[in-house]
């Protein structure tokens, strides 16, 4: 299945200093810097035909997550990957995102607990990390115990190779989803 990603939210996000750095580790040059706005970076795929990226560098530009776009279109060409599979490497947060997933985990504190999930993040499985207070955490603990699935709302941000729910509002269980 072939999956464009065109979703401005999450292109938005996508920092240029970490795709700089997945370049760089995939092989690609850079040759040449447009003042402190764009990059240019070259790269020769499995038949020798040159291939270009431009990378935007301000995330405050108008076209830069059409951009961004254009810079996973090349990568899924370069390196025969699916678009899903490079921007699963490249990012780094989603403002404002449902996640759908199991409670893995629970550690209470005074006034708050800690929660694990496991849930779908660019369709990878991954560990959630989040913090709700009382009412909401008995909620978590009774989808724990009963393994019924959670959605929730929250800021998504990578942090290292976990994941942690900011935010987090409207946790509820997911009865539809619960085959219990």
């Amino acid at each position: 299945m072939i999956v464009t990603v065109r979703d401005p939210e999450i292109l938005k996000c996508i920092d240029p200093e970490i795709v700089r750095t997945y370049l760089q580790q995939h092989h690609w040059q850079e040759v040449r810097q447009i003042q402190d706005n764009a990059s240019i970076w070259t790269r020769q795929n499995q038949i020798g035909e040159d291939l270009e990226i431009l990378l935007p560098l301000k995330s405050e530009f108008l076209d830069f997550p059409r951009r961004m776009a254009e810079v996973l279109q090349t990568l899924e060409i370069a390196e025969q990957t699916s678009q899903l599979e490079i921007l699963s490497n490249l990012f780094t947060c989603a403002p404002n995102i449902s996640i759908q997933g199991i409670v893995t985990n629970l550690q209470e504190f005074t006034t708050t607990g800690k929660v694990t999930l496991m849930g779908v993040v660019v369709g990878k499985l991954r560990r959630i990390q989040l913090e709700l207070a009382e009412p909401v955490y008995e909620l978590a603990v009774k989808a724990y115990q009963a393994r019924i699935p959670i959605i929730c709302q929250g800021d998504l941000l990578k942090q290292g190779r976990s994941f942690v729910l900011q935010n987090p509002h409207h946790f509820t269980l997911d009865l539809d989803a619960w085959v219990g």
